[in-house]
């Protein structure tokens, strides 16, 4: 029989995702309020609360002297799964190049709601993936911005755009999610110091009989692929990190355990892989009262997993279709579960029409996966080892010269998770590492970027005899990346998003009977040699707002 735990945490999956199947926000944010920090919280919950906000900080805009132009992209209220359908017009006034395009969502939502997923896609290409906050009884509004410039290429032209948040409205779910959003376009300035530049082209992969296909151009001389990959199918596979195999005695089962891997192939070969981040939506480990303010890292706004696929640019440089599969390792072989949209992302060599290349290294190790079940009284166990090590390399001969991509990624997994009889005590604690090394040779110096990723989840709930549930948890993403030129480190940045919860209520009674308590905080630091000292932390105390401390 499924636990409690369990069971309270399904409940609210099951609605969130069918359509998916068939969106903390960083370098998306929700945006923090600077403001609206009270003195004094209430004894507990009541029937309102700050609306929800993140530590993060918003995106960087150009100053006020920078031309900028706004469109809408979409204005909906989702009340069941229809998606939004509209078209887009560029702007005029703006040009058609950007400094910087921002993408805003703004929503709001009262009464009683599950949280909610979400997509928003222009001209086919997933621009934002998001889920929703879950509401007070008196209303919530919440925000969240995107950095989406490098969609530049899609946005230079009218498109189609779709939008969908699904959602069920009844006598008991009658919350109706209302969004609105916009684009801001921020004009090229010619004296404006230079940038990264932004993809040349970006590709939706289409769907046909033969599977999903991309054609990139054929002077491509640069490639990467983005996933926006959510486990989120109404069912175990939102709480995939928890899943145990058999002969364990726990609700949520899957045949090789708690270990996923987000794979990219290209015409049958893996190309590329990842660790999927153990994404926490605002009505996780079965207990609302954790995120009504202050939400999970990247729940507002789902980053996509990047694989650069640099080495395969010769191979897809013909001008033919190439089938691109997206499988998630770990996952029951014919279960559901996971929506994973893939845009592709190209620049080009603007003074060749055709690049020609090859692939010259591919090498990836045996795939481990260790989950050992340990049964025991009170308690039972499962410990999980895993990884992955995976190596590309290849050739383009551009127009200035012949250059060479090596791509390394080393990927890590171990987690302990314990459990009574009944699940009334369910705790994980857990570590993710995902390394990635990209060096390019043979025109300038040599150019390394690595970049070192840590997800960790640490954390239980419990049930008490008075049915009184109590859930304590920590969440960290953090990430390192340095530049490396000739071996010498030119750059880096040190990202640390960490989120503390501990927050109890009573189970079975009426929502005014539940006396619901709980503290909350957030701590987002990012530092480096070209973004200076950013370090802000924000505390909540049975929803209300106690403290904005900035670090620096």
């Amino acid at each position: 029989m499924r636990s409690r735990i369990v069971m309270s945490m399904l409940a609210g999956a099951t609605l969130l995702a069918s359509a998916l199947l068939g969106g903390q926000p960083a370098p998306a944010r929700a945006e923090a309020a600077a403001s609206g920090v009270s003195a004094d919280a209430p004894a507990e919950f009541g029937t309102d609360w700050h609306d929800p906000v993140t530590a993060a900080p918003p995106v960087a805009k150009p100053g006020p002297a920078t031309k900028s132009c706004q469109v809408t992209l979409a204005a909906a209220q989702f009340r069941d799964y229809t998606p939004y359908k509209g078209t887009y017009t560029p702007p005029d006034g703006c040009g058609e190049r950007w400094s910087k395009v921002v993408l805003r969502l703004d929503g709001k939502v009262k009464g009683r709601q599950f949280d909610r997923l979400g997509y928003l896609r222009v001209g086919g290409v997933e621009v934002l993936r998001t889920s929703t906050p879950e509401p007070s009884p008196d209303g919530i509004e919440w925000s969240v911005e995107k950095d989406v410039t490098r969609y530049s290429d899609t946005l230079r032209d009218p498109q189609d755009v779709e939008m969908f948040i699904g959602n069920v409205v009844d006598g008991t779910y009658t919350g109706v999610i209302d969004v609105r959003a916009t684009l801001t376009f921020y004009a090229a300035h010619p004296r404006a110091e230079a940038t990264a530049a932004p993809p040349d082209r970006v590709l939706p992969v289409t769907t046909a009989a033969s599977g999903a296909t991309v054609t990139t151009p054929r002077n491509s001389e640069r490639i990467v692929a983005e996933v926006y990959a959510t486990g989120s199918g109404g069912g175990c596979e939102e709480f995939w990190y928890l899943t145990v195999p058999d002969p364990a005695p726990y609700s949520c089962k899957a045949d090789r355990g708690p270990y996923r891997e987000v794979q990219v192939k290209i015409d049958g070969q893996l190309a590329g892989i990842a660790a999927p981040f153990p994404n926490v939506w605002t009505g996780g480990w079965s207990n609302p009262f954790l995120w009504y303010v202050l939400p999970a890292p990247r729940a507002f706004d789902v980053k996509p997993i990047e694989y650069d696929l640099t080495p395969y640019a010769g191979l897809l440089n013909d001008g033919r279709p190439h089938r691109v599969d997206i499988e998630v390792a770990g996952l029951p072989e014919g279960q559901s579960g996971w929506s994973t949209s893939v845009n592709v992302l190209v620049w080009q060599d603007p003074h060749r029409a055709h690049v020609t290349g090859g692939l010259t290294r591919h090498q990836a190790t045996d795939l481990t996966n260790s989950p050992s079940y340990t049964p025991g009284s009170p308690e039972d166990r499962l410990d999980t080892k895993a990884g992955h090590r995976l190596t590309i390399a290849g050739y383009l001969d551009t127009s200035h010269g012949r250059v060479t991509t090596t791509v390394r990624r080393t990927l890590a997994h171990a987690s302990a998770h314990r459990w009574t009889e009944g699940e009334t005590t369910d705790g994980l604690d857990a570590t993710w590492t995902d390394d990635a090394s990209v060096t390019t040779e043979g025109h300038g110096p040599a150019r390394t970027v690595r970049t070192h990723r840590t997800y960790t989840m640490d954390g239980a709930t419990t049930i008490g005899q008075d049915d009184r549930l109590r859930t304590v948890l920590t969440l960290g993403d953090r990430a390192l990346v340095t530049e490396l030129r000739d071996g010498r480190r030119t750059s880096w940045s040190r990202l640390d998003d960490t989120y503390t919860g501990d927050a109890a209520y009573t189970l079975n009674v009426p929502r005014d009977q539940r006396h619901a308590v709980g503290t909350t905080s957030e701590r987002y630091r990012l530092h480096g040699s070209e973004t200076g000292c950013y370090d802000r932390t924000l505390t909540t105390v049975q929803g209300a707002l106690t403290d904005d401390t900035d670090g620096c």
